[in-house]
């Protein structure tokens, strides 16, 4: 299989997990979708795409998927666990060979805010827990900072095996692992998702914007709110940059205080 070919199977895998997740639009820039139209035309089999033009904009550039809600899966503790077991003892991607244990996520199954990170580290590799070392613990105080507990929001990663030297996850490994990611969102339902750090964001928002240019106001996926902003491990290498994402999480927990009812 050559490089043209095995990029194309990795589009259709990823548009066909979208399908199969119920989602119902998926938007490519034009330079990418000519850049795949370009590249199905050497082939028999296309994809079919819709060719947005130059000037017409979508209703949000980093909307990706409208109402992905999953009926077939319940809502909370029940959808995680059949999520979890589907995950199995996942040997999907190469991520797989290097761990000492998956990383599924933890936190309330029913949490209004959701924070996904990049991938887990070797503290987290070693617990299967997720933020739990130096960035964990940073990640802790400003959940507490925002008058909540760690128990009171859900936790995961995009990736849910840790990168050997804490590397980046490679496009073809967040494409395998996030599709599992989308399912724990479609059954906790959050009303707001921070996305910590410029993979997470990337990922979930599907942009190569740099999270410079994400952080600081919401966007959107499907009906969901998404906050970018810099992941902790950064900010324990660059503590001025902590004033930047304060801003961010203040705008995040006015939110979610407009969204809950008073008892």
């Amino acid at each position: 299989m050559n490089e043209s070919e095995n990029f194309l199977s990795l589009v259709e895998r990823w548009l066909r997990n979208h399908r199969e997740l119920g989602l119902k639009e998926v938007y490519l820039s034009p330079r990418g979708v000519e850049s795949l139209l370009s590249l199905t035309a050497r082939k028999s089999k296309t994809i079919s795409l819709e060719k947005r033009g130059q000037k017409e904009k979508p209703r949000s550039p980093f909307l990706i998927a409208e109402g992905f809600s999953l009926e077939e899966l319940p809502r909370g503790q029940k959808g995680l666990d059949l999520i979890r077991k589907e995950l199995g003892n996942c040997t999907r991607c190469r991520l797989s060979q290097g761990r000492t244990h998956l990383v599924f996520g933890e936190g309330n199954p029913e949490a209004e805010l959701m924070f996904v990170g990049e991938g887990p580290g070797r503290e987290e590799d070693l617990q299967g827990v997720p933020f739990v070392g130096r960035a964990g613990q940073l990640l802790t105080k400003i959940i507490e900072a925002m008058g909540m507990k760690r128990g009171d929001v859900y936790i995961a990663n995009v990736v849910k095996c840790r990168p050997p030297d804490n590397r980046a996850p490679l496009p073809d490994e967040i494409a395998t692992c996030i599709p599992f990611l989308i399912k724990q969102i479609a059954v906790i339902r959050p009303k707001v998702i921070v996305a910590l750090g410029k993979i997470a964001a990337q990922a979930l928002l599907n942009t190569t914007e740099p999270i410079t240019k994400l952080r600081g106001r919401f966007h959107l996926l499907g009906d969901i709110l998404v906050m970018p902003t810099f992941h902790p491990a950064y900010l324990l290498r660059n503590p001025a940059m902590k004033r930047y994402v304060w801003e961010d999480m203040k705008l995040v927990r006015k939110e979610i205080d407009k969204i809950r009812v008073p008892s």
